[in-house]
Formats: structure tokens, sequence, C-alpha cells
């Protein structure tokens, strides 16, 4: 061999030497085990970086390996439901195993984001925030957040139409115009997506659901009036690295979503994950010739990627993708009459876009840049009326946190634009709005029992001007297991003028704008109480009760009725007030039996020219329930889920309309088995909706059902329908008589599979 290649080997194997040396420096794991008290391990428990993409989950016997590149002291850190989560800092060059040991949660300890922008301790957030994590949602599984939401108490999905299927969330019997709803913090389902915006957020890839009851606006401007819904999506290092969850109905309701974790380099990973939901099978119990359920057929495609970067510092993108094809109708329909007047059916084709990420600045400030867009494009038709819409949202949010001494601060900025167009003549142009925001909080501690925030928010609209919302919370610790909150708050939601209300779609329609229009405004007062409790026998439990005050001015409606050949938008001459309370209850039992109850009494009422009534399609009361009960030696659990709403005022088209003005007491209960003997699989199936309950169709639910295109109505010059032989209640053709859904009883089977 040549004395050249020799130094020539020396010199490759030299650099080989130094960047082993390298990847050995760069590329370290820590190892260690997670249990309890009892030494007893702790499987899928979360073990992450603060700060940091890097992360993973415990074996079935509590062990983890964490993989990483990072350097001198980190803060470690441990979460398992319901213990204390786990914090520690250590120097990663040289610690290379840790055994922890976790306490039982007696704090109340749940991390919510809600509140303040910021991860805090549930009992630690001066803003009550309720939080719901995918085993609540597994216990009466559905294929979609929508429906998700029907056993979280004071929490209702309204149907609006009993043929499209159409729906919003009410809080506190608020419509849902009212309630903003957030993915991971950015206010991207609103406007003409809260409609058919919550069908595919995909289940399998919720971390947890946060609810906040009364108004936000102070923290996210408008539609944030009478609460908020926060879908937390989960991290990219706590996923598991493929999750599958199917099910399917004795309706033929088929239900698939998968989720897949995989590693880009050794600086990113990505999370994806697939909702598919198929319903083709037009059923007609109630004999009226119409689809008891809305026929759909849907995709949702979603990936979050996240990036390690220096100093753990966050960054990460997520995009969703959704698709859906539904109709509801008259049962001889098929997809060649869409549009047309021979037979009726609504159709609706949905196309939508989200993207969203996260970016922290490299300075030394916690300084983040929030930005979202979403496009959304809808294709519908009611009978033979064309709705065509498109939106498009922009909103980029600019937030500093700073904690001086016994000071919290969070300063922030956000600018939001809108883009709407459709087809109606309530939009004759595109309407765009820009609508810039700065606000700002302090939260200041006073000892470890009392502390207060104080925030505002300003915002611009050049409809409305200048929008000022401040807000106060005083927070209570009487001990470690009780807090006392009190919040007052004030809201506002600014107009959109369109609408999906079937009124607006019929006939060609001026648009007039009543005076200057001003932003709709609240006013509210919470005070909430949150207990954790022991008693004899080893049962814990929990309570969380809440009193709440709310009252709305400058309310902004359109108006049909007047002129036939007019949409008047006007502020309501008057003013509207929700108030009740609402409480909570957790038990578990040692014999593992574990029970949550929740009950709501309120009263919504308007009061315009002197005159109060009561708000329509909003219940006086309502209950639900969940009971759970392990039964180990067989690898069985039981899950008994329900809910009971009272009574409601329902919206009738005449004084000759012969149906009911009020709904009766209803109640959907269902009932879950879910076998666990094999590892990583689960085996599950029940029975939905246990009492066969569903409206009643004596005399009708849909007005004039045999006549959708009203050829047989007459009416007189001003518009009003004329009582004749073949009309003697002076009907039109109507499906907004909906105060429940039209699906009976039915058996679902499902399987859940994943690898850690």
């Amino acid at each position: 061999m040549s004395k050249f290649k020799f130094k020539e080997m020396k010199i490759y194997h030299l650099v080989f030497c130094m960047l082993l040396g390298y990847c050995s420096f760069a590329q370290q794991t820590l190892s260690g085990t997670v249990t309890d008290q009892q030494n007893q391990p702790l499987p899928y428990a979360n073990v992450y970086f603060q700060h940091t993409e890097i992360g993973n989950s415990t074996d079935e016997n509590g062990n983890f390996t964490l993989t990483h590149h990072l350097e001198g002291k980190q803060t470690l850190i441990v979460s398992y439901t319901g213990f204390k989560t786990f914090k520690i800092q250590l120097d990663v060059s040289t610690k290379k195993n840790i055994q922890i040991q976790l306490e039982e949660d007696t704090t109340l300890d749940e991390v919510v984001v809600s509140g303040s922008l910021k991860p805090v301790s549930r009992l630690e957030s001066s803003i009550p925030v309720e939080v719901y994590s995918p085993k609540f949602l597994k216990k009466n599984p559905t294929p979609n957040i929508f429906e998700a939401l029907q056993n979280v108490n004071g929490v209702r999905p309204q149907l609006n139409c009993n043929i499209c299927n159409t729906g919003d969330i009410h809080i506190n019997g608020l419509e849902g115009p009212y309630t903003m709803v957030l993915i991971d913090g950015m206010p991207i389902v609103s406007g003409l997506s809260t409609v058919y915006g919550l069908s595919g957020i995909p289940n399998s890839l919720i971390d947890h659901i946060e609810v906040v009851k009364g108004p936000a606006s102070s923290l996210y401007g408008s539609q944030a009036v009478g609460g908020l819904i926060n879908i937390i999506t989960k991290k990219t290092y706590n996923a598991p690295k493929l999750s599958i969850d199917a099910y399917t109905t004795s309706w033929l309701e088929n239900n698939l979503d998968v989720g897949y974790k995989t590693n880009i380099g050794n600086k990113a990973s990505l999370l994806s994950g697939v909702n598919y939901y198929y319903y083709g099978n037009p059923i007609d119990n109630n004999h009226d010739n119409f689809t008891d359920v809305t026929l759909q057929h849907r995709i949702s495609l979603f990936n979050k990627l996240g990036i390690e970067r220096s100093e753990n510092r966050q960054f990460s993108v997520a995009t969703r993708y959704f698709y859906e094809d539904r109709w509801g109708g008259e049962m001889q329909w098929k997809p060649k009459y869409r549009g047309r007047d021979e037979v009726y059916g609504e159709s609706i084709y949905t196309n939508r876009f989200e993207l969203l990420s996260n970016y922290q600045l490299p300075t030394e400030e916690r300084i983040f840049l929030n930005t979202s867009y979403t496009y959304h494009n809808q294709n519908s038709v009611y009978g033979n009326t064309l709705f065509d819409a498109n939106q498009q949202i922009v909103f980029a949010q600019l937030t500093w946190f700073k904690e001086l001494e016994k000071h919290d601060i969070l300063v922030g900025t956000a600018l939001k634009y809108q883009y709407y167009n459709d087809n109606t003549t309530a939009t004759l142009n595109a309407d765009e709005t820009t609508i810039p925001s700065v606000f700002a909080q302090d939260e200041y501690a006073f000892n470890d029992k009392h502390s207060i925030l104080l925030g505002a928010r300003w915002d611009y609209d050049s409809r409305h001007g200048n929008i000022f919302t401040p807000r106060f919370a005083y927070k209570f610790n009487s001990s470690k297991n009780d807090v006392f909150r009190v919040n007052f708050g004030t809201g506002f939601r600014v107009v959109n003028l369109f609408t999906e209300d079937h009124a607006a779609l019929t006939g060609a329609r001026d648009v007039v704008i009543e005076g200057d229009l001003k932003p709709e405004q609240s006013y509210n007062a919470n005070i909430n109480y949150l207990k954790k409790f022991y008693l004899k026998g080893s049962i814990v439990g929990t309570i969380d009760a809440s009193a709440w005050y709310t009252y709305f001015s400058n309310q902004i409606l359109p108006d049909y009725d007047t002129n036939p050949n007019q949409i008047i938008y006007g502020n309501l001459d008057g003013h509207s007030v929700s108030k009740g309370i609402s409480t909570n209850l957790d038990i578990s039992f040692p014999n593992q039996l574990s029970v949550s109850l929740g009950a709501t009494f309120m009263d919504v009422s308007k009061t315009e020219n002197g005159t109060t009534n009561r708000q329509i399609l909003t219940e006086r009361f309502s209950g639900t329930w969940t009971v759970s009960y392990e039964i180990p030696k067989w690898f069985l659990s039981l899950d008994y889920t329900g809910n009971i709403y009272g009574p409601m005022e329902l919206p009738l088209l005449s004084d000759l309309d012969p149906r009911e003005p009020y709904s009766p007491t209803w109640s959907i209960q269902n009932i879950q088995f879910t076998y666990k003997k094999i590892k990583n699989l689960e085996l599950y199936g029940g029975v939905k909706n246990l009492l066969n309950w569903t409206p009643s169709n004596d005399p009708f639910l849909i007005a004039r059902a045999h006549d959708p295109f009203d050829e047989n109505v007459n009416f007189d010059t001003d518009g009003n329908v004329i009582p004749t032989e073949n009309n003697p209640y002076a009907l039109t053709f109507d499906p907004s008589y909906v105060y429940a859904p039209n699906q009976g009883i039915r058996g679902f089977f499902g399987i859940r599979y994943w690898i850690d």
C-alpha cells in the first residue's frame, strides 16, 4: 500500500471518528421507569422535555426511552391521569437513567390553556375551565365532535333542520353564533363553517377538549360572547405510532379513524390522521316520505409537524382537508334531481382547508407567533334554490409572556381578515373585513391563597369603530382542594351580513340596513366553586358548581317578515338575558365504579318593546350522566351515558299551526361494553338510544311535507299565507320544527388498535 493511500486512510479514519464522536455527543438517550407510590408501573404515561417536541409514552411496564440532541440542564415532565404532574430539572449530558414515582393527584392538576392562553394547572387558572379527555369521548363513541359534546353538562348540539341536519352548539342556552370553536387556540371554525365545519374533526387526534362558559372576548375577540370550545390536538411526542378506531351500527353508519406518527430525520416528527365516515342507507321510520337522518359521505385528512429547535423553542405546523357530500329529502330523491323541482332534496358539497402554525421567536423572551388560514367552499341546493358560498379567513396573533415577581403578564396583538361571498341577495358584493386587535392582562398573586386578574382588549372594525372589552377575575384557594372564583367580563360580536336561513334563500330580496349597526355586547358575572373531597372507604369526588348572569344588548337580527321583498338588518330594540346555575359531580369508588352527574337550570329570555319572551329552542333544565364500571377479572368495562332535556318552546308558523308549542321532556341514553384482554386491542359494542325515543310525528314534524315547493299555497299581496281548503292551517313547507334527533334505537360494534 502506498504511503499516500495510507495517509489518506488515516485521514478518513480520523474524520470517521470525529463524526462518530459528534453523533455520540449529539444523539443521546434518557431511560427510566414511572410508578405510583406503591411501586406499581404506570403504563402509557406521558414523558417529555419541556418546550420541545421530544417525548414518548411509557410501555405496559412503565418504562420509557427518550432519544434527544439536547445539552445541559433540561426540564423533564411526566403526566398521568389521576396523578400530579412531575417536573424535574436534570443535566441530560450526564443523566442516563431515572426512576420516577408519581403522587396521586389531590389538587386537580389538569393543565389548561383556554383561560389565559398559556398552560396552567386547572386549579391555578383564574378562569373556570372544564376539561374532557379522549377517555370521556370513548364512553359514547361518535363520528364527530358535534355529536360528542351531547354529554357535556350545559352544552347542547342543536339540530336546526329536519332535512339537512344543520346544527350549532349551545352553551348555557345561547345560540351557536355566540359560541367560539377553536382548534389548538386558533379561531378557525366560525362564520359559514359553524354549520358544517364541526363534522370532520378526527376524534382520534384529540388530546382533550376545554370548555369555557361565559364571555371570553377580551382574549379571543368576536364570537366568544357566550363561551368557547377549544379542541386541543395531540402533541407529536405523546401520540401512538399507529392508532385505528373503526365501528359500524345497525343503521349501517360506518366510521374509521386512523392516526400515524413517523419521525423525519432527527429533528422533526409528523402526526397524520384520516377520518372517513359513510352513511348511505335512507330510512323513514316516521313515514313522512323524508329521510329521518341526512345521508353523508365525508373524509378528513390531518397532518401535524413538530420540529425540534435550538433552545427548546417551539415550532409546529398543522393542516387539515375536509370534504363532505350530504343530502336529505324525499325518499325517492336521486342526484339527478339536484337543484330541480320534481323531487325535493337538500344536497350540500363542502370543501374545506385549514393551515395552522405555532412558532416561538428566537429571543430570550417568550414570544410566540400563531397563524391560521382557512378556506371554506359550500355548494348547496335547497330544493331548487342554489346557495353557493366561499369564505376565507386569515388570522395572525403575536403574544408575549413575562413573569415579574408576583405578576404574570400577557401582552398580545392580533389581525383577522375575512373574505365572504355568496350568490344570495344578502351579499351582492364580496364582504371583506379586517380587524386589528391589541390585548393585555396581568395576573397578580397576593399570596398562595389570593390572586386577581385584570385584562382588556381593543378591536377596530371598520363597520363598528373601536370596541373595548375588559375583564376581571378573583381567585381564592381556601385549601389545596378548594378554589373559589369570581369573574366579570364583557363580550362582543360583529355583524355578518349573510345567513343560511331558508327564508333568505327564497325570492329576490333587497338588503336594507337600519341606521348604523352597533356590535352586539354582553356583560357577564360568574361565580364558581371547585372542590375535591375524600370520604371513608377511599372514595374520591369533585364538585364544580357555577352561577351566572349574562346581559346582551344590540343584538343584530335579520327581519324577513316586515317586507317580503327585503331583508332588514337592525339592532334589537331591547335586550336579552341568560341566567342560571350549573353543577358537576364526579365520584370514584374503590370497587372500579365511577359516576359523573351534571345538572343545569337556566332562564334565557328576550325583552323588546316592554315585552319579555322566552327564547325558543331553549330548555329550562338539562342533565347529563356517565356511569362506568370496570370488571377486571372479565377484562370488561361498562359505560352507561345519557342526557335529559326539559320542554322547549318550538317555532310555529302561524296561530293556526296545529303542532305542539312546547316539546316534551326527552332523554337519549346509551350503553357500551368494552373488552380489553388483548394487548393494545379493545373490542367495544353496545346500544345507542336505549329508550328508542324520537320526536312525535303527530300531527307532523315537517310542515306540508307533501308540497315541498309550495305549489298549492296561496299568498296575499303582503306575502302572508291565506288559509284554504287544501291548506287550512295557513302553512308553508318548513323543516325547522326540530328539537331532537329523529334517529331511534340502534346497535353498534367497533374495534380499537394501537402501537405505542
